[in-house]
This record gives C-alpha cells, sequence and structure tokens, in this order.
C-alpha cells in the first residue's frame, strides 16, 4: 500500500500533467475530434464480465461498454463505431488525460479528488456498488467482521485498497494485503490460495467469481462496507462533450422511466402518448442542437442500445449469468436512486 507521501507525489504528478494537457487535448473539441477519426475512443477495463469483457467472438460487451455504445449511436446512429481500448487501473486515468481515449467507461469510482484534482469530469452514475469481501466456503465464515488476520488479493491503483484499511483499523482488526496490478490477477491469486480473500466492489466479485474453476465453491460475504458510484468520466475542459456523455446516460434513465424501449421506438416517436416522451424522441423540439448533435439524438440511443432496464438485465441483471438485483440501481420511482433530469 502506498503511503501518504507517495500519495501525494503521485496526486501532483497526476494534476501537474493535468494542466499541461490544458493548452492541448483539453482546448480541442472533443466532438470535432471523434468525428473526424470515425470512431469513439472508449477506455473500459481488461475484462471483467458483465461490465466491460470481450465474448467468445472478441466482441465487447457489459454495461459500460452499453455506455459507450450509445454516445457512439447519439454521435453517429451507428453504436458499433467504438474502438475499446483496455485498460487496467492504473493506466486509466493517463489515458484519458494524454488523449488516448476520448471517454472513460470502466467501473470507477467517482470521488473527490478524482473530480476535483486530476483534470477530469465525472458524468454520473452507472452503477451504484460497494466493496465487499468474497471467501471460500470452506472457511465457514458468515461475517466480514471474523476476516481479522486474514491475507487479502486486492488490486491496486484502486479506491478499494484505502477503503479496506479504514474497515479494518475501525474494527480494530489486522490484515495482510496481496497486491496485483489486474483484475483478473487477483482472482487468480485467490484460486491459487495466494489469499483468503478476495475484495473489491461487490458487483466485481459476482463478476470474478464465474471466472473460477468452481464458481460455486465461493461465497460473497453480506457486509458493504463503502460507497462506490461507479460512471463515465470524460477530461475538464469541453462542456459540450460533457453534456454529450452525461445526457447519453440521463436519455437511459428517463426513457425506462417512460417506458420506451428499443423494441417500442418507433411507435412512441410516431404517434407520443404524452409530451415528455415527444421532447425526449426529438418530435417538434430540439434539445440535440446546443449538444452539436441531431434533434433525435436520444431516440438513436434507445433504438441502438436501449433504455436503462435493458443494458442493466441483459449485462448484469436478470437475462445475465450474473442476476444482480437491481437494488439500489432501480429508478427513484422503485425505491433506486437512479434519477433521470427532465429532456425540457
Amino acid at each position: 500500500m502506498l503511503n501518504n507521501n507517495k500519495k501525494s507525489l503521485l496526486l501532483s504528478a497526476s494534476v501537474a500533467l493535468a494542466a499541461t494537457l490544458a493548452s492541448g487535448v483539453q482546448a480541442a473539441e472533443t466532438l470535432d475530434a471523434v468525428k473526424a477519426q470515425g470512431m469513439l475512443k472508449c477506455g473500459v477495463s481488461t475484462g471483467l464480465p458483465g461490465f466491460s469483457a470481450p465474448d467468445e467472438n472478441g466482441d465487447w460487451q457489459g454495461l459500460d461498454v452499453d455506455i459507450c455504445r450509445g454516445v457512439a449511436a447519439a454521435v453517429f446512429d451507428d453504436p458499433s463505431k467504438v474502438q475499446y481500448v483496455p485498460l487496467n487501473a492504473k493506466e486509466r486515468f493517463t489515458a484519458l488525460q494524454s488523449g488516448e481515449i476520448d471517454m472513460l467507461s470502466r467501473n470507477t469510482t467517482w470521488t473527490s479528488s478524482r473530480d476535483t484534482a486530476l483534470g477530469l469530469n465525472f458524468t454520473g452514475v452507472t452503477y451504484y456498488d460497494g466493496i465487499g469481501f468474497m471467501v471460500n466456503k470452506s472457511l465457514g465464515l458468515d461475517s466480514a467482521k471474523q476476516l481479522s488476520g486474514a491475507s487479502i488479493c486486492v488490486q491496486s491503483g484502486t479506491t478499494t485498497e484505502l477503503n479496506v484499511a479504514d474497515y479494518f483499523r475501525a474494527n480494530d482488526m489486522a490484515f495482510e494485503p496481496v497486491v496485483f496490478d489486474t483484475s483478473d490477477q487477483t482472482v487468480r491469486g485467490f484460486e491459487a490460495g495466494r489469499c483468503d480473500v478476495l475484495t473489491s466492489d461487490t458487483s466485481q466479485l459476482y463478476s470474478l467469481r464465474i471466472k473460477l474453476s468452481d464458481p460455486a465453491s465461493a461465497e460473497v460475504l453480506p457486509e458493504v462496507i463503502s460507497k462506490e458510484p461507479l460512471g463515465p468520466v470524460v477530461r475538464q475542459g469541453d462542456e459540450q462533450w460533457f453534456d454529450i456523455v452525461k445526457w447519453t446516460l440521463f436519455a437511459m434513465f428517463n426513457a425506462e422511466e417512460l417506458g420506451v424501449t428499443s423494441e417500442n421506438v418507433d411507435e412512441m416517436k410516431a404517434n407520443p402518448p404524452n409530451p415528455k416522451v415527444a421532447r425526449l424522441l426529438g418530435v417538434n423540439s430540439d434539445f440535440g442542437e446546443s449538444m452539436g448533435l441531431s434533434a433525435d439524438w436520444a431516440y438513436k440511443i434507445i433504438k441502438n442500445v436501449g433504455n436503462y432496464e435493458e443494458i442493466f438485465a441483459r449485462n448484469v441483471g436478470k437475462d445475465s449469468a450474473l442476476e444482480i438485483e437491481r437494488g439500489l440501481n432501480a429508478l427513484w420511482t422503485e425505491g433506486g436512486l437512479h434519477y433521470g433530469p427532465p429532456v425540457r
């Protein structure tokens, strides 16, 4: 784990890099650059089932991937115009700061330092999460309070390291961190017996469990010890691009709330049932012009990718191998936290 001096040096270096880039990449209009290159360069994980991972055909799939696809649909009316750039936790922010990617959509926690000190902006929350612990069932554990003295596999460059240290200190427990660079390395270390426990965002634990040779041998303990709002990230300094990425997500939330899906969006556009749907789909109004998009920008997102309920269900929810309940990730109208500001 990094001590405070090393953390301060890394943060200072990141701030310096962001400032250096401000006169170059930051000044560029990202939308124009994306159109000129003919595709969106989107940073994703190195492989996390349900969120961003290549399938058996090499095609990227997942909740984070569908956010990239939604932005491409809004810009190009073609969700396939995305170049996926796999990045580990250490690489992700530098890749965005340097202009290697146009946006980051990679299970990344929104924190104050990341949002204010790195020259970056979070555009919203795609998944409300929290850090948990996965153990082998053979240990017979049923609570994280029983983990004192355990060796814990954790990925470097994540908020998990600090949150786990805080939790163990607060509960007067000791632990031995076993640090890896990637999530794949952590799950291999766990399976090989390098550690007693694997810790990460709870959603990631479910994704990593299905990578085990015997997924049924492991279980996720009930405690969730932190707030981990995960969402897309863009560079500061380009408000238009910031708006495009965040309103892509808001369009998906609003579409779910209004009952607009990829299956019925054509009918809804032809015969809007109410003014809210009409505004969302660009019928007799143009809320895309101020973002440099067409009037039917949201229609293109929903038609090509779907609303939030659709992308959640197929990637991590009831229609996926993970079968994660909506919970906090339900809409506000269903007791969850997701809420799309109105299109008007």
